[in-house]
């Protein structure tokens, strides 16, 4: 286990902290350690809740230093394992989402059921600001909140903060900082009343119904992003231009 991932379970629910303060950047060792912990306490959760340490971020993204042409690759392969196993998973998921949420943390926050945010928090999916495009988002977003709302956020890279991503259907609560944790167990306590055996029954076939084709459609999103997107000049100046602290000048057509 990575220090960057802190998972334990109590009462069939597993609590999965990113330990990465203060913005909990996603590398991919974290990643690696994310799937790994999911692996190991899945099958005998019936829920699963995320959470970022700190103040200042549930996850403000994947490191951009991973986006760099000899690590893409391995990058989206372990991020994406994270979302396989999820979408393949019977148990309830919830985040607890403070501070920005932005990027790859944006996409891990809404493929959950349940996302319960702080009223200050930030929702954003910059990538096409780097010459990129978030490869879960273009997938997700378009059933979560329908293909004007996601075009929207993922063409022009805007953050919204959590009442306007409740009203869009990206947020189930909206609560004070410093009620977050209390939120969450409430919704906790909520759901540990109704049956555990109906409750995934009823998740697994909502996936069924709804999202069956999440993995064919990562699969053709990802072989975009590989062969076309990151072959291309503006996304690889995009990305330098970020580590280098510089505005990118992207091609002129």
């Amino acid at each position: 286990m990575s220090d960057s991932i802190q998972a334990n379970t109590e009462n069939r629910t597993a609590w999965i902290t990113l330990n990465r303060p203060p913005l909990n950047i996603l590398d991919i060792p974290m990643m690696l350690a994310l799937d790994a912990a999911l692996g190991r306490v899945i099958l005998k959760s019936d829920f699963v809740v995320f959470q970022g340490a700190g103040l200042k971020a549930f996850s403000a993204g994947v490191d951009i230093a991973d986006h760099t042409p000899k690590r893409v690759a391995k990058m989206l392969s372990a991020f994406h394992a994270v979302f396989r196993r999820l979408a393949k998973a019977d148990c309830v998921s919830i985040a607890l989402v403070q501070g920005n949420c932005l990027g790859g943390g944006m996409e891990l926050a809404t493929f959950c059921d349940f996302v319960i945010a702080t009223d200050s928090a930030q929702f954003g999916q910059p990538e096409i600001k780097l010459g990129c495009f978030p490869p879960v988002a273009l997938v997700t977003l378009p059933l979560l909140i329908g293909m004007r709302a996601a075009s929207d956020l993922i063409l022009t890279g805007r953050q919204i903060g959590a009442t306007e991503a409740m009203r869009l259907g990206l947020v189930t609560r909206v609560v004070p900082g410093s009620e977050l944790q209390a939120a969450g167990v409430e919704l906790l306590a909520e759901l540990r009343s109704l049956s555990p055996a109906v409750l995934r029954l009823t998740r697994r076939t909502l996936r069924k119904l709804h999202a069956s084709d999440f993995s064919k459609r990562l699969a053709e999103v990802e072989r975009i992003y590989l062969s076309q997107l990151m072959k291309s000049k503006d996304a690889r100046e995009g990305i330098c231009a970020f580590l280098e602290k510089r505005a990118p000048s992207w091609q002129s057509y």
